[in-house]
Parts: C-alpha cells; sequence; structure tokens
C-alpha cells in the first residue's frame, strides 16, 4: 500500500487533511452514523476520487486548500455507494474488515447510507456554486440507475457488451469522471479543457472496473480483502464471463449454470474454471489496455508536469494491480 500512496506525493498534504476532514463528519447524535462512518473510514481504501480532484486542480496551481471539501464530498458520496452495495449484494467483507451492513444489518445500513449523500451535498453547496450541486446530484443518481441495472440483469445470459458498458460506466467511470471534472471546475478551465480531465477519469474508470471484474475471478483473496467469485455467486455476469459465454467449448453448459441462482452458488468454482479456460480473462485484459490507451491519450492533451506524470504512474497502477 505505500508503494500505491507514493503516487498521490504531489498532495500528499492535502490527502491527509482529506482524511482529518473525513472524520470531523463523524458528528451525528447517533452512535449508529457515526459507527458507520468510522468504520468505513477506518477501513481505509485507496482514496481514489478525492486524490484526483486534488491532483487536477494542482496542475494549476499550489494553493488547493480550496479543493479539498469537494475532495471530502467525493469521498463520502463513494463510501455511501459501498454501504447500499453490500447491502444488496449481501457482503459481509470489505478490505478484509466488516461491513456496516454486517454490523448494524440492512435497514440501518440504507440509512447511513442515504445520510452520507445527504452529507456530500451539505459539504458541496458551501461553495454556493449551483453547478457543482447539480453534477453531483445528476451523478448520485446515475450511480443508483447503474445499480439497477445490474440487479435487473442477474442471471440473464442472454445481455451482452452494451448492458455492460452501461453497467460500469454509472458503477465506476462516472464518479471517478467527475472527480477529474469538478477539480477541472474550480481552476475555471475553458470547456475544452475540463473536458480532456473529464474523458481522462472516464476512460480511466471503465479500465478500473474491468481490471476489477477480472480480479474476482483471479485475486487472491487474502490480498482482495473480501472473497473471490462474488460476482458469479450473485448471478452478475462480467467481461470475462461475457466473452465465455459466446466463445467456451462449453458455452451452453456454461450459459445454462449462470442462469441458476442455486447452481452459480453452488458451482462457483466450475463456473470459473470455465471462464478462465475460455481466454475470457486476457479478453478482458486486453479491453482494459484500451480504455487504458484512450486514457493516456486524453493526458497526452494536457502541458508537461509533474503532476501530469504522477497520473500517469496512477494509470499504469490501475493496469497492474492486485486489489
Amino acid at each position: 500500500m505505500s508503494d500505491f500512496s507514493s503516487l498521490f506525493d504531489d498532495v500528499a498534504e492535502e490527502m491527509q487533511l482529506v482524511e482529518e476532514q473525513l472524520l470531523c463528519c463523524v458528528n451525528s447524535k447517533l452512535d449508529v452514523i457515526n459507527g458507520a462512518y468510522r468504520q468505513l473510514i477506518e477501513a481505509g481504501g485507496k482514496r481514489l476520487r478525492p486524490a484526483f480532484t486534488l491532483l487536477t486542480a494542482k496542475m494549476y496551481g499550489e494553493d488547493i486548500n480550496h479543493v479539498i471539501p469537494l475532495a471530502v464530498a467525493l469521498e463520502i458520496v463513494h463510501m455511501a455507494t459501498l454501504v447500499h452495495d453490500d447491502v444488496i449484494d449481501n457482503s459481509y467483507i470489505r478490505r478484509g474488515k466488516p461491513t456496516v451492513k454486517s454490523t448494524w444489518g440492512n435497514r440501518f445500513s440504507i440509512y447511513s447510507g442515504n445520510h452520507m449523500f445527504a452529507r456530500s451535498l451539505a459539504i458541496i453547496a458551501a461553495y454556493e456554486r449551483h453547478d457543482l450541486i447539480h453534477i453531483i446530484a445528476e451523478a448520485s443518481m446515475i450511480i443508483c440507475e447503474g445499480e439497477m441495472i445490474q440487479m435487473a440483469g442477474c442471471y440473464d445470459v442472454k445481455l451482452g457488451l452494451k448492458n455492460y458498458w452501461r453497467r460500469i460506466e454509472r458503477k465506476t467511470a462516472l464518479l471517478i469522471s467527475l472527480s477529474c471534472l469538478l477539480g477541472a471546475k474550480l481552476c475555471n478551465l475553458s470547456y475544452a479543457r475540463e473536458n480532456i480531465h473529464k474523458r481522462f477519469g472516464y476512460y480511466l474508470g471503465m479500465a478500473y472496473q474491468i481490471i476489477d471484474d477480472i480480479l474476482d475471478f483471479v485475486a487472491d483473496e487474502s490480498v482482495l480483502g473480501k472473497p473471490s467469485g462474488g460476482d458469479i455467486r450473485q448471478g452478475v455476469i462480467t467481461l470475462p464471463a461475457i466473452y465465455a459465454l459466446r466463445h467456451s467449448e462449453h458455452k451452453s453448459e456454461l450459459a445454462m449454470w449462470l442462469s441458476s441462482p442455486q447452481t452459480c452458488l453452488d458451482r462457483a468454482d466450475d463456473i470459473i474454471e470455465l471462464v478462465l479456460d475460455s481466454g475470457g480473462i486476457d479478453y478482458a485484459y486486453e479491453i482494459a489496455q484500451a480504455f487504458y490507451g484512450r486514457a493516456q491519450r486524453q493526458l497526452d492533451k494536457l502541458p508537461d508536469s509533474q503532476v501530469k506524470r504522477s497520473f500517469g504512474s496512477i494509470a499504469e497502477y490501475v493496469l497492474s494491480r492486485e486489489y
């Protein structure tokens, strides 16, 4: 983790302030809400979204303290999605530690997540900029839509790539894209320059989620921080499985297994083996590399700087990460 954290050296001081301000948000009169915040914050995480916001702003000025509340708000939005995801996915472990759901149950978790969404909007409102509030609110709605699209598509082996792209852009790419865009907006850049940052975040976010889906098949569970094969057991059909359903010599058998909730639970290891044998992992990695290439081309449009090189290193990390 120390090697990963060094990618944010350009904004190390500001990231520490983000961490401190996240803890300052733990000020509800209800212990369960405070506990939910603390549990997520203390579990750690990559803090990619606040880092991207701060790094984008750092490209255009040394003093970026005014960006810190925005970075905090984006991390809180991300935390809220994790709380709700764990309820939907029935997950008890995240980052190697108990989830909010496992500690307080579904109903308290849902309201804790809602509280986090509201807290993020309250922080953004202090900027007195309607464009920022609108963007965050719109993004929150689209993220929810993405989760509903994923739930509706569980165990549906007929869904293809179009559905998958819609899911992952809403699930992951959108918020990473907005983290870069909003950092640019606080620097009052041109529309064209804002769009470069927005597209960089989008393409990198797409690559990030594809790698995440690959890791669910191949990662060491102790490194990943949660049980592997979770997507298969929940009937979530990701890119490696989509490829296998089209190209595996056992695609008929695979389709039958993936369309059955009970079989996805009982034969998850067998399903994973068929996907691995089909070449689905290599295919998914090639697609992630293609999105990485698109992100890099956006980065190439920006003036050379230390921060730009840091963004390049982060993009490389996204492709090589093990958790």
